[in-house]
């Protein structure tokens, strides 16, 4: 069971209150989860690209970002490191957070972040069951990409 704290529209945490992933629908109006969105551009300038697995939603449609649920007791920051490492096996503390966002239609807030690394570019380790290919590709690429093959996030206009 996936745990998440609470927060205000103001991003304050609400204590006591605890959300568990799978019961969105129950969330409270005015209440928040907090969600991480990593785009990683290599010093090279090219982008990580990741391919949705088959078994979830928007199979096979390529990501321009790892991410997701902050953990109950980490802040966006500590979740974004975790979930680069764990969808990326890119290790690293040094992210440039862009933007944060509230969207009261998922009870959610949306933390941006750049990740520029010089890792290998053959050493990034899929998540089971998240993602099960990746590519590298330069800006000019991405933004060429069609609805029908890219997963479009905020981080795109990121892209350059």
């Amino acid at each position: 069971m996936e745990l998440w704290d609470a927060y205000d529209k103001d991003l304050r945490k609400i204590e006591g209150m605890t959300l568990v992933r799978g019961e969105e629908k129950s969330i409270p109006e005015g209440v928040y989860h907090l969600v991480v969105l990593i785009l990683v551009r290599h010093v090279d300038g090219q982008y990580l690209l990741m391919r949705r697995s088959p078994g979830k939603a928007y199979p096979l449609y390529w990501e321009a970002t790892a991410g997701g649920s902050v953990l109950q007791g980490e802040t966006a920051f500590e979740g974004a490191l975790r979930e680069l490492r764990e969808e990326t096996g890119i290790v690293t503390d040094d992210l440039e957070e862009k933007e944060h966002s509230v969207s009261t239609t998922n009870h959610s807030a949306y933390f941006v972040y750049v990740c520029v690394t010089d890792c290998d570019k053959d050493s990034i380790v899929l998540q089971e069951g998240e993602t099960c290919d990746y590519k590298w590709a330069d800006g000019k690429e991405i933004l060429a990409m069609g609805d029908d093959e890219l997963l479009a996030q905020t981080t795109i206009k990121y892209v350059v």
